[in-house]
């Protein structure tokens, strides 16, 4: 029979075990030191992203950064996403999941989740741009870093935004993409970070990602 104090040992050495394991699932697709594991689209004009004090800065521009990962195959289906973000006055960004890479024009394949909070685009962040949209009014606002949360589970996508929920989406069997949007379904991929137009002004860091069964 077991003692009291050996019990103790088991349950604390399996509480150590999960939390080991839970913290190797999660990915840090950002080391706060370079563009490691990233690549431009071939459009992006110089410098539109730049590390600067540990942070992934979006500046200007027309274009694309996927995460490509180490070997340059990095793709994912069921995960959990989250970054930190900060948008200053006019910016316009997004963080897509599921897509591939391209050298130019807007990503083909899989989701945006918006980042806008003063742009003239009245689809803010936290919504899932031209599915289920966020508008009006940008539940974080400029020039303060927020928490960008992403949760793609099966069929069904949840965005929360500093720990508000603003999506809750699960796409139907016989899902239509929106119009001139065809890619736009689950399936598998990577993510980018978009710069959308020369006014564009992000700062990105903690970007990291769970692998979820």
């Amino acid at each position: 029979m077991s003692t009291p104090s050996s019990l103790l040992r088991l349950v604390g050495a399996l509480c150590l075990g999960a939390i080991a394991a839970t913290a190797a699932d999660v990915i840090p697709l950002f080391d706060g030191a370079s563009l490691a594991g990233w690549k431009p689209s071939k459009n992006s004009p110089e410098g539109t992203y730049k590390v600067v004090d540990g942070v992934l800065q979006v500046r200007g521009g027309q274009g694309h950064l996927y995460y490509v990962g180490p070997d340059g195959k990095a793709s994912f289906k069921n995960f959990e996403f989250t970054a930190k973000v900060k948008t200053y006055k006019g910016a316009n960004s997004g963080i897509y999941f599921h897509t591939a890479y391209q050298d130019a024009g807007w990503p083909a394949a899989g989701y945006e989740c918006q980042v806008n909070a003063t742009h003239a685009d009245k689809k803010k962040t936290g919504g899932l741009y031209a599915v289920k949209d966020v508008m009006d009014d940008a539940p974080a606002p400029d020039d303060e870093w927020f928490d960008y949360r992403i949760r793609v589970e099966g069929k069904r996508i949840q965005i929360w935004i500093n720990g508000k929920q603003t999506v809750d989406f699960t796409e139907p069997a016989d899902w239509t993409p929106p119009k001139g949007m065809p890619g736009r379904k689950l399936g598998s991929g990577t993510f980018a970070l978009q710069a959308h137009d020369p006014g564009c002004k992000v700062d990105y860091k903690d970007l990291k990602v769970e692998r979820l069964p």
